[in-house]
């Protein structure tokens, strides 16, 4: 494994979470980079899960020309809305100012950002007719994370910004970072290779 890889791996072990989201390692998804590693992440509620996501962390040592960039994070988050915001018509444009400005109310340094935000609705018939109808949006998106002098990005930081997209998806008001508490990742094996 390369040592700016492993060091950024170790950066979102270390990063500090805010304690309604529950988050896991997962298996990174294959042939996207030589190296990936994956995360997925849950905001809880008591017995609800208000929303839900998930980060990979993508590493080619030899760069990437699209990325522009030798590491890239991609996101998948989504979470069930009220019925009157997912009347708004600005919903999408509001949802994708959360992820800029998660990045940016954390001073990260960040390019080549692309995205798409989905709002889908679901009515129900027949025998599920008493469940009333229900609107889901989602942000797939991925970014471009800018190196520091070790020659790795501040994964912990980006991290951090992302928890906090995903809570502010869920509905929960801004925290101070300064009060977030440590959530230690499960450790399982090390890093996977894709």
């Amino acid at each position: 494994m390369p040592p700016a890889f492993l060091a950024a791996v170790e950066a979102l072990r270390s990063a500090r979470l805010r304690p309604e989201l529950e988050v896991e390692v997962t298996r990174p998804p294959q042939r996207l980079a030589p190296h990936a590693y994956a995360l997925e992440a849950a905001v809880v509620d008591g017995e609800d899960d208000l929303a839900d996501g998930r980060l990979v962390l993508l590493h080619d040592p030899a760069g990437h020309d699209a990325w522009q960039g030798a590491f890239r994070l991609v996101t998948l988050v989504r979470a069930e809305l009220e019925p009157e915001m997912a009347a708004d018509p600005l919903l999408p444009e509001v949802c994708w100012s959360w992820l800029t400005g998660a990045l940016d109310a954390r001073g990260l340094s960040y390019g080549e950002a692309g995205g798409t935000v989905t709002r889908a609705g679901s009515h129900y018939f027949g025998a599920l007719s008493a469940r009333r109808p229900a609107t889901q949006i989602e942000i797939r998106a991925s970014w471009t994370p800018r190196e520091g002098r070790g020659g790795f990005p501040d994964a912990a930081s980006h991290l951090m910004a992302w928890g906090d997209l995903l809570c502010q998806i869920a509905g929960l008001p801004p925290s101070d970072p300064a009060d977030a508490a440590v959530v230690t990742l499960p450790q399982r094996r090390g890093p996977q290779v894709s």
